[in-house]
């Protein structure tokens, strides 16, 4: 695969050169968290544990998000005061009772919305599905 192409004004990597974004700056993960309800941490802290056992990424804090990259964002968590929204970025639709919804921005690229509000609902079946979206942000979808 081509190198990540930096934003020269923010030196965001991206996938694709001249990749739309809003050259916000990122904020320190302790920043964005701060004020955050502490069950609410415990499920964000969940949700990265999950992302991070299928290998190396960036976090991503941003001003109303934290999105998680490989070579582009896959996964993201908005903590919320009493839940944890976000989205996961599939190559399949995937009809499951924890999505909210499902928004289709290309026929192998899927966000499929969650919001969690207890650990147990950050189980071993949404760690497959966690583990599928990590493949699509590695763009590894692209080439099977």
């Amino acid at each position: 695969m081509k190198p990540l192409w930096a934003c020269p004004r923010c030196g965001r990597a991206f996938a694709n050169q001249n990749q739309t974004h809003t050259c916000a700056p990122v904020a320190e993960l302790g920043e964005r968290l701060a004020g955050v309800p502490p069950d609410v941490v415990a499920l964000f802290e969940r949700f990265r544990a999950l992302i991070e056992r299928c290998g190396p990424v960036t976090v991503l804090p941003e001003k109303t998000r934290i999105a998680f990259q490989v070579r582009m964002s896959f996964a993201v968590a908005i903590p919320r005061r009493r839940w944890l929204d976000g989205h996961l970025v599939l190559a399949r639709r995937v009809e499951d009772e924890r999505f909210r919804r499902i928004e289709t921005y290309s026929p192998r690229n899927h966000a499929h919305l969650f919001r969690v509000s207890v650990l147990a609902e950050l189980d071993e079946r949404f760690a497959e599905l966690v583990a599928e979206a990590y493949q699509v942000g590695a763009q590894r979808h692209l080439t099977s």
